[in-house]
């Protein structure tokens, strides 16, 4: 395709730790780059967590937040759209496609960026709570995620945990002195999330099959069918959702499993996915990062006819 037709030499989609983490990679070997992030800040996401423990350098979240647009701004290759959502990704034998929205009424509104190749790292975002098969009752209620909890409301109170996801282990990390007991109602899937967890006194796992909000009162009750199949009443003074993630992907020619997950090495020659998006398995800031390097990296050698081994895993 000819160069002045092209927006930049990569595309990256989404403005996370895997995104920037790529276009950072492609500005050190001279590759002009856009990145498209759907939110008003880079790395939003990861300046709502207090605590970092498996990032080397850091110990947290807006501070390696900070550490990572700073080292953004810093690349003179890289041009950031922020508040654009890119809609749609099209994959051809030169080049890829990104349509992508600003804000309505707008100008940004139906941009079509070009470049031969593109990086999407869109992450994931909470599961819907009718999307959870194993939770009733919570559809049309006000829950409140548990990243937003206040440490101060809940001291001294029963909080019942809808799903064992990793931001109670990043809230128990944040506060070792909170007296809070946390009442964490899960699917069996999620069992393997619950070791970081399951050695702090304050916190009781409950594995079930089925579990049934009440109506809304006070205190919250909650009738639970655990894997045991035992039938047990759960009561609290608070309830939060803490549901497992979903995967975002544009529409378009991204490849998808039957998770909703889009594994490397399933996408088009054109196009290479990072971080969350890759798989539910391997959602760290650390191999988001890792995978948005080698992504680009890879966009690179393949743009100099370079042949890389790839395993295509995720």
């Amino acid at each position: 395709m000819d160069a002045d037709l092209l927006d930049a030499d990569l595309l990256v989609v989404g403005g996370g730790p895997a995104g920037c983490a790529a276009a950072v990679m492609a500005a050190s070997l001279g590759m002009r780059s856009v990145l498209v992030e759907s939110g008003d800040v880079l790395c939003g996401a990861l300046r709502r967590i207090p605590v970092v423990a498996n990032v080397l350098g850091f110990t947290t979240g807006p501070g390696l937040a900070a550490a990572i647009e700073a080292d953004v701004e810093r690349c003179g290759l890289c041009r950031v759209d922020l508040g654009r959502r890119a809609t749609r990704i099209d994959a051809f034998e030169d080049r890829v496609d990104v349509r992508v929205e600003g804000p309505e009424g707008t100008m940004a509104a139906g941009v079509r960026l070009t470049a031969p190749y593109a990086v999407v790292a869109t992450g994931v975002g909470p599961l819907a709570p009718a999307a959870a098969e194993w939770l009733a009752g919570a559809e049309g209620r006000a829950l409140r995620p548990l990243w937003e909890a206040d440490a101060e409301a809940i001291t001294g109170r029963t909080v019942l945990v809808l799903g064992a996801d990793r931001p109670l282990g990043t809230l128990v990390r944040a506060h070792p002195g909170l007296r809070t007991r946390f009442l964490v109602a899960h699917p069996p899937e999620d069992t393997y999330k619950t070791e970081e967890i399951g050695q702090d006194a304050r916190v009781e796992l409950v594995a079930v099959r089925r579990l049934e909000l009440g109506p809304p009162s006070a205190p919250p009750r909650a009738e639970a069918l655990t894997v045991a199949g035992e039938r047990r009443a759960l009561t609290a003074d608070l309830v939060f959702l803490n549901l497992a993630s979903a995967p975002a992907p544009p529409g378009g020619s991204l490849v998808s499993g039957g998770s909703g997950y889009c594994p490397p090495g399933r996408q088009h020659p054109r196009i290479r996915t990072a971080g969350d998006l890759r798989s539910a398995r391997f959602q760290r800031i650390a191999t988001a990062m890792g995978s948005g390097s080698e992504a680009a990296l890879s966009a690179y050698y393949a743009a100099r006819g370079l042949a890389t081994d790839e395993s295509g895993g995720g």
